[in-house]
């Protein structure tokens, strides 16, 4: 997936490089850039010393020494004072500095840290909208996975009225959450499908009173009119692929600009586009109509082609559905709120 975001501790991701958030002076302090210096040993530190240094804004490289990454990117944050003094350009311009970086050095995977929003003071919620729009940007022009690593919950939050309109739609079309409330056992014990049983009247063991019984319905329709099995198979409706493709031709987009709005990696798209028969996981179905923006019903047909159907049981569904009803189509936004309530993200 070209970019994710996961709870993890940044200093043991196998990664091409891991970013640093430092300061200007590369020297270890707290918070993020003393993990990394602790996790890396001395050696860092004295890599560190003969930099000289990083200003506000830019990045610089170091080998990872005992990290199980191959680099380690530092950055220097800018700290908080109160959003007038330049900090979110100075922000922005240290996910540019170090994905740039990154790119030079020929590194096919990088993780981030959330920049300044630790000990640094930036509001959690701008640091990560920064970060977001940074990341973004950089990846509709490089093919490179990118994480950003939540290590501490707590400076991590979607908005709080984006928090709330969700858990309400939540609330209110979720299935489990009504049963979870409802104090009649017989609604979650109740079977979905009444199961068949023989008549009575027919012993267990008797075969030729079972074969009359059988042979005496009717045969269905599909069998009046296609007797043969192969004949069947040649009638399959359209595949996930050839509808993606076809949805991709009818709204004028390149290959390159569905699979990037998609979050999902170059080699994948290959594949689906090369395989008419490709099955995919229901977060990369589902990517694909967020980039596609599909109607809730196209959507529905897109997942159906891939034997997914979107469910009110299911938390993931409800969250997705909840963004493609109103419109909003932007992947990362979709991933934040599916993070923010410990779901499954979108992409490949």
């Amino acid at each position: 997936m070209p970019f994710t975001i996961i709870r993890n501790d940044i200093t043991t991701m196998r990664v091409d490089a891991i970013v640093n958030a430092a300061d200007s002076s590369l020297q270890g302090s707290g918070g993020v850039d003393g993990a990394v210096h602790r996790a890396a040993g001395p050696e860092l530190l004295e890599a560190c010393r003969a930099l000289g240094g990083c200003p506000v804004g830019e990045a610089r490289l170091t080998l990872a020494y005992r990290l199980p990454s191959r680099w380690v990117i530092h950055t220097a944050g800018p700290k908080w004072l109160d959003g007038q003094h330049g900090e979110p350009d100075q922000l922005a311009a240290c996910y540019r500095s170090s994905l740039a970086l990154a790119e030079a050095q020929g590194c096919e995977s990088v993780a981030f840290p959330l920049i300044s929003a630790g000990t640094f003071g930036f509001p959690p919620e701008t640091a990560l909208q920064i970060a977001l729009d940074s990341i973004q940007n950089f990846l509709e022009h490089c093919d490179m996975t990118v994480y950003l690593v939540v290590f501490d919950r707590s400076v991590y939050q979607i908005s709080v009225q984006r928090f709330s309109d969700i858990a309400a739609y939540i609330d209110d079309h979720y299935v489990g959450v009504h049963l979870s409330r409802n104090a009649d056992p017989r609604l979650r014990s109740a079977p979905t499908e009444a199961q068949p049983s023989l008549p009575s009247d027919v012993p267990s063991d008797s075969w030729q009173d079972l074969l009359s019984i059988f042979s005496k319905r009717p045969d269905p329709p599909c069998a009046q009119s296609i007797s043969d099995l192969s004949e069947l198979l040649d009638c399959l409706d359209e595949s996930f692929s050839q509808m993606l493709l076809r949805k991709i031709d009818e709204r004028g987009m390149t290959d390159a600009q569905c699979y990037k709005r998609a979050n999902i990696d170059r080699k994948l798209f290959s594949k689906i586009r090369s395989l008419p028969h490709y099955k995919p996981s229901k977060p990369t179905a589902l990517a694909f109509a967020v980039s596609l923006e599909l109607s809730l019903e196209e959507t529905q047909e897109l997942l159906k082609k891939a034997g997914f159907a979107l469910s009110h049981s299911s938390k993931f569904d409800v969250i997705v559905e909840y963004f493609i009803i109103r419109g909003c189509y932007d992947i990362f936004e979709i991933n934040e709120a599916l993070f923010a309530f410990d779901q499954h993200l979108l992409g490949g």
